[in-house]
């Protein structure tokens, strides 16, 4: 990541951004603290833990990445729903542990109470007012760095597009230096950037408008004008920052990292590693076990139901792949009158004959899933991810589509990115199932908490609207 802490003017850039990250923190004790003084609430050392807890669950549900634009497109009640949600979650989890820990009762439940309605308002308007604030003061004139980009292919159009869209950068691009006619780049991208010049006026260009950063944005297989370009800008006082083109490879989760010194690219990698996959794993966690909870009397109905409308079982057990491509058991109520798991499983089709009367309807609304959600308490699955095929059409399509397999590198999910997005139900053709893969293949991309809690919502909206199920 480009280092924003050396802006010019040497302004404290890492005090905003902290202030960023632990303002919700503050928020969260701040509104507690005022609870219980407002019903005199005697605080004792579980009240102090309660206060550490919810500080450092704050800290972590809260200074999440932003969500790329590109993949859901964010409105104003998206980000106020998404901190309704990620506070519900944090509730959650707390409401767990003190089941877990038998403490729950020692807190006033009129406090605890009006503490869950009231902090979410005062979450979205400080988040709000921050955000203001920040851009405000990092877009003055005295803090923007000045950039320019050699190259003006795709990729560096690309890279100034992004830097236009990412304020908190504090970046301006000048323009474009490239060895190309205008005549071959007229071709490549329209943008209102000029092109200032050759590969070989960049220094002196540097040098005289006082430029703080350089990209460099040339093609990796022409390593040679690169290291002389780079020769020539060491004579600069600019940073310079080489981003390669790596991106004609199918990236997922692509990051720097070293082994001992040595420096590493990851060009395929899950995203849930560190804490991320701490934050996963809690919210998949507490999510299933309150679904489960909550759901109880109507699994035990369904259960019913179909026990005595059909003969066979209740639970349909199919093998699936998991993470990495390992074989899995997943669990579904049964909807139909066969119990396929074999090398070739012809998929559902609309007024199958195989699926009962009480099977049309628990896929209709996807109640049939519900099992599923053991399996997330059992670690094969999450509650959102790509949706697990079954191993016979993991083995159809992994030879004909691109990349596969490459959404194994997470556990499959109850719901997923291509399913809001239409993708869902029966795949009739290679390009469906294509089209599929690639959301799947976005959502590893580009994987957050908050992408992950509009993909819930979202899906609630999908099944009782949806006609793809059947």
């Amino acid at each position: 990541m480009v280092n924003t802490n050396s802006a010019r003017q040497g302004f404290p850039y890492f005090a905003l951004v902290a202030l960023r990250r632990v303002s919700a923190a503050i928020v969260v004790v701040l509104s507690l603290l005022i609870t219980a003084w407002v019903y005199d609430a005697r605080f004792s050392e579980l009240h102090y833990a309660l206060l550490i807890i919810a500080a450092l669950l704050a800290l972590m549900l809260f200074s999440g990445k932003r969500q790329n634009t590109e993949v859901l497109p964010p409105r104003l009640w998206n980000i106020s729903l998404s901190v309704v949600s990620r506070w519900f979650l944090l509730i959650a989890i707390l409401l767990l542990l003190g089941y877990a820990t038998k403490t729950s009762s020692i807190f006033s439940r009129k406090a605890l109470f009006t503490w869950f309605i009231v902090t979410p308002p005062f979450l979205i308007l400080v988040q709000l007012s921050v955000d203001i604030i920040t851009s405000r003061v990092l877009l003055s004139a005295g803090n923007v760095r000045r950039v320019v980009i050699a190259g003006a292919d795709d990729l560096g159009h690309e890279l100034a597009a992004k830097i236009a869209l990412s304020p908190y950068l504090c970046m301006k691009t000048e323009g474009f230096f490239d060895d190309r006619g205008l005549e071959r780049l007229s071709n490549t991208n329209d943008s209102s950037l000029p092109i200032l010049g050759k590969l070989g006026q960049l220094a002196d260009y540097v040098r005289e408008h006082n430029i703080d950063l350089i990209f460099v944005v040339l093609p990796i297989r022409n390593i040679q004008r690169v290291t002389d370009l780079l020769n020539k800008l060491h004579d600069t006082t600019a940073s310079i920052y080489f981003v390669p083109d790596v991106f004609v490879f199918d990236l997922i989760q692509c990051r720097t990292s070293d082994i001992e010194g040595l420096p590493i690219v990851a060009l395929c990698e899950t995203p849930f590693q560190g804490s991320q996959g701490f934050v996963k794993a809690v919210s998949d966690y507490a999510i299933a076990s309150m679904v489960l909870f909550l759901a109880s009397p109507l699994l035990i109905t369904i259960a019913l139901a179909i026990k005595l409308t059909s003969s066979g079982s209740v639970i349909f057990k199919q093998r699936r792949y998991g993470l990495d491509g390992r074989e899995i058991v997943v669990y579904k109520f049964r909807t139909m009158t066969v119990s396929e798991d074999s090398d070739h499983v012809k998929q559902v089709t609309r007024d199958d004959d195989r699926v009962t009367k009480v099977g049309a309807f628990l896929r209709k609304y996807s109640l049939d899933e519900l099992p599923q959600f053991i399996n997330v308490l059992q670690g094969r699955m999450s509650v959102v991810g790509p949706r697990p095929h079954a191993v016979a059409h993991n083995e159809e399509y992994r030879p004909l589509i691109k990349g596969y397999m490459m959404r194994h590198k997470v556990n499959p999910g109850i719901t997923g990115l291509a399913q809001v997005l239409g993708y869902r139900g029966e795949t009739t053709t290679v390009d469906a199932m294509e089209k599929r893969v690639e959301y799947d293949l976005e959502y590893l991309r580009n994987w957050s908490l908050t992408l992950d809690l509009r993909i819930m919502i979202r899906t609630l909206r999908v099944v009782l609207n949806d006609k793809m199920a059947f």
